[in-house]
């Protein structure tokens, strides 16, 4: 009994171990964003700023255009998280119901795909964006960050789609239910949990997205609110932390606030995947 508590006990520094670790570089973003130009230049950084100001804030959106960037985001997360779960969804249930060589394989070719990295594929993308003309655009980078997302969604989508028993779409044919009122009225609702928690993972990641952006997005108009805040470096490397601390703290907003919306839907999806039929 004795060691259950202890075993117990020990799990729960461990657990609030971890949560300090993840919460200690937000904690303190928070922080500098608040603090004045003096107090972020002290030799003895203190955790609360003693004199919280929103100098920080007005000077970053007087120096970048914060607004026109985040819409930029928001839009190309938007849509590559549209796409993509319209794209693997159909995509994903093929795959999880006909478990043939080919499904089979082309599974492994999508986790093979995840350790690709980012350099060895910006350049072809760059030359079929240019002969489509939507180099500089931001429908060529959410057609980009649809194909990247895609085959993440793709695996996640075929777990929750194998963990709806088949038997449920064989009673509804016995009824003298069609497929496609199958899929839209027994599947469908059963994969909605899994479906929102793949489409917030694709719009996380493309909101954060910086190096696509970078190298596909030349007018300052047309930028994303991750290449918008390299801005506030200097020419020599040095940040304006203070400004750029506000901004980024702008950045992990909306985020956080779509998360916090979902996460009981992306609990419940997460659960479902886990489980095979």
């Amino acid at each position: 009994m004795r060691t259950s508590r202890g075993a117990r006990a020990g799990q729960y520094a461990a657990l609030l171990a971890y949560l300090v670790f993840l919460a200690f570089p937000f904690v303190w973003l928070v922080s500098t964003a608040f603090k004045p130009a003096r107090e972020l230049g002290s030799l003895h950084p203190t955790w609360l700023p003693r004199n919280p100001t929103l100098d920080n804030f007005r000077q970053a959106f007087g120096e970048q255009p914060l607004f026109e960037a985040a819409a930029n985001s928001l839009v190309a997360a938007l849509g590559a998280a549209v796409v993509a779960v319209l794209v693997a969804t159909p995509m994903a249930y093929v795959m999880a119901r006909h478990r043939t060589r080919l499904a089979k394989a082309a599974t492994g070719w999508v986790v093979v795909s995840q350790a690709f990295p980012f350099v060895l594929v910006i350049i072809p993308l760059f030359l079929v964006l240019k002969n489509l003309r939507l180099i500089d655009s931001v429908p060529g980078l959410v057609m980009v960050y649809v194909v990247w997302a895609l085959p993440f969604a793709l695996w996640m989508l075929v777990g929750y789609v194998r963990a709806v028993p088949a038997e449920l779409e064989e009673a509804a044919a016995v009824d003298g239910a069609g497929r496609l009122r199958t899929l839209v009225s027994v599947t469908a609702p059963l994969l909605a949990p899994g479906i929102v928690a793949t489409a917030l993972f694709a719009f996380i990641s493309a909101w954060n997205e910086f190096f696509f952006a970078l190298v596909l997005l030349k007018t300052p108009e047309k930028q994303t609110l991750p290449v918008v805040l390299t801005h506030f470096l200097g020419a020599e490397g040095v940040a304006d932390l203070g400004p750029l601390a506000a901004a980024a703290f702008l950045a992990t907003l909306p985020s956080l606030v779509v998360f916090a919306i979902v996460q009981r839907r992306i609990t419940g999806g997460m659960l479902a995947g886990a489980v095979k039929s």
